[in-house]
């Protein structure tokens, strides 16, 4: 990716960031971002394409998106230098990633799914390269409509409220 010129370290990920990479927080998107837009985020060294490998990934574009609008509210970065190593690279790629529903590449190791999902982000394997617009738009729509199960399931959670142990909670089970 290219260089940002703008302060990258502004935002709650910035101490993790630094040591692996840059994070650029857009600032209106810190103070206008609705609560119930979903946050996705796309593999990408070029911001308008979805074409890395989660692990390998030289950045993230994340979007915040819901049924009637999406606006590009974070990009992250990493270092060359982070791209060394194997599992020692994913903690760092998974924290980025912190608030997002979901994450778009191309492909995701099994470790990697599996510390995702621990994270409470839905990884989502393309087949090949696809631009970022059109998938925006299309998580845009199943937001209105339905029909992208990770979207339907995120949905249903942010309804319910809370997790399945504070339901439990509630409804008086004991520990």
């Amino acid at each position: 990716m290219k260089p940002l010129s703008i302060d990258p370290f502004t935002g709650s990920t910035a101490p993790a960031m630094s040591r692996t990479g840059r994070c650029l927080v857009l600032a209106w998107s810190t103070t206008s971002q609705a609560p119930d837009m979903l946050r996705v985020a796309f593999a990408s060294n070029d911001r308008s394409t979805v074409n890395q490998h989660f692990g390998a990934a030289e950045g993230f574009a994340i979007y915040a998106i819901d049924g009637e609008s999406a606006h590009l509210v974070e990009v992250i970065e990493f270092r060359s230098e982070s791209m060394d190593g194997n599992e020692s690279r994913l903690p760092g790629r998974i924290a980025a990633l912190a608030g997002c529903a979901a994450v778009y590449c191309l492909a995701a190791g099994a470790s990697a799914v599996k510390q995702l999902l621990a994270a409470g982000v839905h990884p989502v394997r393309l087949d090949e390269p696809a631009e970022i617009r059109p998938l925006v738009k299309l998580i845009a729509q199943a937001i209105r409509q339905g029909g992208l199960a990770w979207v339907d399931k995120k949905l249903r959670q942010h309804s319910e409220g809370g997790s399945r142990f504070d339901r439990m909670l509630e409804e008086g089970w004991d520990e």
